[in-house]
């Protein structure tokens, strides 16, 4: 890890305050750099125009007892990868040969939108119970580095 790995984790964590999860320990940021530039950022949150656990003042996922790492279809928020993947899409901006940086390991359904989009490498400084994601990136070919 260098300088700007530094950083860029350090911004990551910053965007992470941003997140509308009710959860506090799974509020999740990232950033995508490319060139050492920021291209695009995101959060993990609830979808435009739609009401977020945090405004509901509960979590769907604790309410229906479903565990970590599970049915992440269950959930109001956009996860912080997706979102920052979503964002270069409207704004038109390519994400070939990016890094993305990222409060927590991705789950398999983010890895699979990080591979297709361009991205080649991928450093997250908290784990996440999805050995499958790690699979995938490495099958891919994708760099993942867990950030000391």
């Amino acid at each position: 890890m260098d300088k700007w790995d530094v950083r860029f984790m350090e911004m990551t964590r910053l965007v992470s305050t941003w997140s509308s999860c009710y959860k506090t320990n799974r509020q999740v940021g990232a950033v995508v750099v490319r060139d050492k530039r920021i291209l695009t950022t995101g959060y993990n949150g609830a979808p435009a125009g739609v009401e977020s656990c945090k405004e509901r003042g509960e979590c769907l996922r604790e309410k229906l007892g479903i565990a970590s790492g599970t049915r992440q279809e269950m959930c109001y928020a956009v996860h912080a990868e997706q979102n920052a993947i979503i964002q270069a899409a409207k704004l038109g901006i390519t994400l070939e040969g990016a890094t993305l940086y990222c409060t927590h390991q991705p789950c398999s359904m983010c890895s699979r939108m990080i591979i297709n989009s361009g991205i080649v490498r991928v450093v997250y400084e908290q784990g996440y119970p999805d050995e499958f994601s790690l699979r995938l990136f490495k099958e891919a070919g994708i760099q993942i580095e867990k950030f000391n």
